[in-house]
């Protein structure tokens, strides 16, 4: 498909060589537990796309991100997923590290090298926990001399066995005891961090989404992020810095899996010119949604309204993308099905998209409040 074509394009000129070599690897292989995947990613020069230009970095925008995760995501929807979580990472982080005095030097300086090392963050935020608040700390941080012990679990986590740094939210003691949100930068390896299989499906293993526990683990108070009265808006910032990039990120990488299985519809020609039309329109709408979120969020759309936005198109896609890998393998036909399980697959990952934090359940309350006037708060 033409959309594909052109972010393939741009998918080499930031990262070359990197489809070629994902799509050297046989698919089943690719998309399974102990693929090199994510070495590719990191070698192909990956976790550097969305770290800015003075921090060695691509210096892509957000448009030019969800394009190459869309690319990334058509051949191997484990390593956008995995890649989108240390891009979101790497967003919220460096659109702090940008402004002079929100970060301290101990923090500007471990950031400063990921993208000549390739280090691959790994995020430890909250979520994959039924019914729980997604921005609720899963981790506990005891105070000690000179920084904090962090206690707890994250699972799953992406990245969980190639990561070597670890962003984890946790509660630390606020002004007059009462706990408040911030967020621990933790370098692997290290002393009480260990990595426990969880990931039982075969659908998107690749991605090394498995358990992270801490036990104990230290963490110098230079390398904790929180507020102060100077900046009470940090951690506020972060959140909603971090939300956007991962709803957009991961959204994409679910459209390129989508756009592949559309694309070999177009090419064999299956079914009716109205019905691989329509396949095609879907798919291009969906992505269509994400790069109007994106080209709003260049622009300047930020806060509530921006976390607003980014979950109806989200959703919206969630939606178009359901549809489309129904009709996608319908039209390949049963041979197509007996013959090999590449395509169901690939359809199998796209259905995870409503698998990620908010489900539409849990956001429908908090987007009414907003269609109708009021404040976004999502729990």
């Amino acid at each position: 498909m033409r959309s594909l074509d052109s972010a393939r394009e741009l998918c080499e000129q930031a990262h070359p060589g990197l489809l070629k070599a994902l799509e050297n690897i046989p698919h089943d292989r690719r998309e399974a537990v102990g693929s090199p995947a994510v070495d590719l990613f990191r070698s192909h020069g990956g976790p550097g796309l969305l770290i800015p230009r003075e921090y060695g970095g691509h210096g892509a925008d957000a448009l030019e991100a969800i394009r190459i995760q869309r690319a990334v995501g058509a051949v191997s929807p484990s390593t956008a997923a995995a890649a989108a979580m240390h891009h979101f990472t790497a967003a919220m982080l460096y659109a702090l590290a940008v402004q002079p005095g929100r970060l301290l030097p101990a923090q500007l300086e471990l950031l400063g090298k990921v993208a000549p090392g390739r280090l691959l963050m790994a995020s430890g935020w909250a979520e994959g926990r039924t019914q729980q608040n997604i921005l609720v700390p899963s981790v506990r941080a005891t105070p000690t001399d000179g920084g904090f012990l962090l206690n707890g679990a994250k699972k799953p986590c992406s990245l969980s066995r190639s990561m070597d740094l670890l962003t984890a939210s946790i509660a630390v003691p606020g002004a007059g005891g009462t706990p408040e949100l911030a967020l621990a930068l933790v370098a692997v390896p290290t002393d009480g961090l260990s990595v426990h299989p969880f990931w039982g499906n075969e659908t998107l293993a690749a991605a090394e989404s498995d358990e992270v526990r801490l036990t104990d683990v230290f963490v110098s108070e230079e390398l904790v992020i929180r507020t102060s009265p100077e900046d009470p808006g940090r951690l506020d910032d972060l959140q909603s810095a971090g939300f956007i990039w991962f709803e957009l990120l991961i959204s994409a990488g679910y459209v390129g899996a989508a756009t592949l299985l559309a694309e070999r519809v177009l090419e064999r020609q299956r079914g009716a010119a109205t019905e691989r039309a329509d396949l095609a329109v879907c798919v291009d709408a969906a992505f269509a949604l994400l790069e109007g979120t994106a080209r709003a969020v260049i622009t300047g759309l930020d806060g509530e309204q921006a976390v607003a936005q980014v979950l109806t198109s989200r959703y919206a896609v969630q939606e178009l993308l359901s549809r489309s890998v129904d009709q996608a393998l319908e039209l390949l036909g049963g041979i197509d099905f007996v013959r090999s399980g590449e395509h169901a697959r690939l359809a199998t990952a796209v259905r995870a998209l409503a698998f990620h934090p908010p489900g539409r359940s849990a956001a429908a309350e908090p987007l009414l409040t907003w269609f109708t006037g009021g404040h976004l708060e999502l729990s």
